[in-house]
């Protein structure tokens, strides 16, 4: 703690040795130099462009960049052209400006737009075509949502009874979506269930989906029809997903610029519907039992006499004939049993896919396998590719029992293929001209700030370290001291004379010769430096 106060003393000792005017130069340029260092620290972060508004399409990016030209506001677009840029601090101009044209418009209005609407001189039909208008406009949003559609229009008929129509028009709908590549199969599907569920008496098979190329990716075809192209977006399907996985498999290893995969699917989408009935004969439960008994008798007695005359005269008791009896007795049981056998009765239904052959090929820079592979030889080089072909196959999925295909192929890499090079970032070159703003203003408060410490600060500290003038002796009176230098091609000639000293002086004429050399020195440098360049001509030419 001593040691800091002695420090502190010895410190304010010293300030105080300076002086005050030396002390007042000191703060100036301090102050100077902190205020153009700040100044330059600005200027070299400050950016040269703001953002203005992201996501555009490029209907807004044309009417965006009309405006702002016409009113002279300098800016700029993004590569994608979904991005408008304006010179730093014009961003809150240029957004009320374009706020008082109605830009950017964006996609259709939704239902915002039943507040432009009056209530007077408004009919029945103009309601129905806002509400349309509406819907369209908030449907075109939420298909802007998913990923990878960039942008969205939808077009929708509503449903129409007809006044001589018999059966009632249903509600369709038309979509055209532009993507950034990938998802329009995919994307196609939801836009159709999307669209049916919000609108009411439509359903998915009057959607129809196309992309800004021109190409029908869904529509309410025949199933017939309809079959191939849903085929056609399967095998599709299957081929991309096949391929990514064996590029997230690969790259890590090789890189994604060192190799090229192709996959082809061949699926199989046939309806297929089986209905079986399987009976198990040692599992069985009696379901009923008949019994049925039958019991029968009968007797039968019969007397036979000769037929003659006495016979047919009367008598008063009758006579025992000769006669015959005879006795029967049937029984009959029957027992009638039903079992009921255990069954199985399965019904299969099947609406998907099966996959019936996957061919994927890999081609892979040989400069990048040898750098794998410590060994170069062919054979190292073969074994490799061995293992990349287990490695493909367990990625995609393959099988040998099914007959997939796959094959692994190192060749070298054309340097001047766009496909196989090396994605590259910014170039330097680039990178100067997106930065060429912020780099020329950084330039200029760096030279401001030179040319301050080189005229202004350099001088004065040259005169606070300058020492203060000696104390003038009592000399003898001297011959004035001229120096009168021969003139020069180069300079004309300059004669400097000093006024006469004391008759009386103490010290040395060398001495009193160099003071004066000092002082002329201080008074004006590019002088005394001229006046010795001419001295060495002098002795030279002497």
């Amino acid at each position: 703690m001593e040691q800091a106060l002695r420090q502190l003393a010895q410190m304010r000792a010293n300030l105080a040795a300076l002086g005050a005017r030396r002390l007042a130069i000191l703060g100036v340029v301090g102050a100077l130099v902190a205020a153009l260092t700040t100044g330059a620290a600005w200027l070299a972060s400050r950016p040269s462009w703001e953002t203005l508004y992201v996501g555009l399409d490029r209907q807004d990016v044309g009417r965006i960049g009309a405006t702002l030209r016409e009113a002279g506001i300098a800016f700029d677009t993004s590569a994608d052209g979904a991005t408008v840029y304006v010179k730093y601090g014009a961003t809150a101009q240029a957004r009320m400006l374009l706020a008082e044209r109605g830009l950017p418009h964006g996609a259709s209005g939704g239902y915002e737009l039943f507040d432009k609407l009056g209530s007077l001189g408004l009919t029945s039909f103009m309601q129905e075509v806002t509400r349309i208008r509406a819907i369209e406009g908030e449907l075109a949003r939420t298909i802007q949502l998913i990923r990878g559609v960039k942008a969205a229009r939808v077009h929708i008929v509503a449903a129409d009874e007809g006044s001589f129509r018999r059966a009632k028009q249903a509600a369709s709908a038309s979509v055209v979506i532009r993507t950034d590549g990938g998802a329009d199969q995919s994307a196609a599907a939801a836009i159709r269930k999307l669209v049916a569920a919000a609108v009411p008496g439509m359903t998915g098979d009057q959607v129809t989906v196309l992309s800004s190329e021109g190409v029908i990716l869904a529509a309410g075809e025949d199933a017939a029809e309809a079959g191939p192209t849903r085929l056609r977006q399967l095998e599709t399907s299957v081929a991309n997903e096949a391929r990514d996985n064996i590029r997230r498999t690969l790259s890590p290893l090789l890189g994604a610029h060192n190799l090229q995969v192709s996959v082809a699917a061949r699926l199989n989408a046939d309806k297929r519907q089986t209905d079986e009935t399987i009976f198990n004969p040692d599992s069985k439960v009696e379901r009923s039992v008949r019994v049925i008994k039958e019991s029968q008798n009968s007797q039968n007695a019969s007397q036979s006499q000769a037929t003659t005359v006495e016979r047919n005269l009367p008598s008063d008791r009758a006579r025992a004939g000769d006669g015959r009896q005879s006795t029967e007795e049937n029984q009959k049981r029957e027992e009638l049993t039903n079992f009921e056998l255990s069954s199985k009765r399965v019904s299969t239904t099947s609406a998907g896919y099966a996959i019936e052959q996957l061919s994927a090929a890999v081609v892979v820079n040989r400069a990048s396998l040898a750098s794998v592979r410590a060994n170069a030889a062919p054979e190292a080089i073969e074994a490799e590719l061995k293992d990349l072909e287990a490695l493909v196959a367990s990625a995609a999925g393959l099988r040998r029992d099914r007959g997939d295909i796959v094959k692994v192929s190192a060749i070298d890499f054309s340097a001047a293929d766009p496909q196989t090079a090396a994605p590259a970032g910014f170039s330097p070159v680039d990178l100067l001209a997106r930065h060429a703003g912020a780099l020329v203003s950084a330039g200029a408060g760096l030279a401001i700030a030179l040319l301050v410490l080189t005229m202004g600060v350099k001088p004065l500290t040259r005169a606070l370290m300058a020492p203060p003038p000696a104390p003038a002796a009592p000399a003898v009176e001297a011959p004035a001291i001229a120096i009168a230098p021969m003139p020069s091609p180069e300079t004309p000639a300059i004669a400097i004379g000093i006024g006469a000293e004391p008759a009386v002086t103490l010290e040395p004429p060398r001495r009193i010769a160099q003071r004066k050399l000092e002082q002329i020195v201080d008074l004006d440098e590019d002088l005394a430096a001229e006046i010795l360049r001419q001295w060495v001509r002098e002795e030279q030419a002497a």
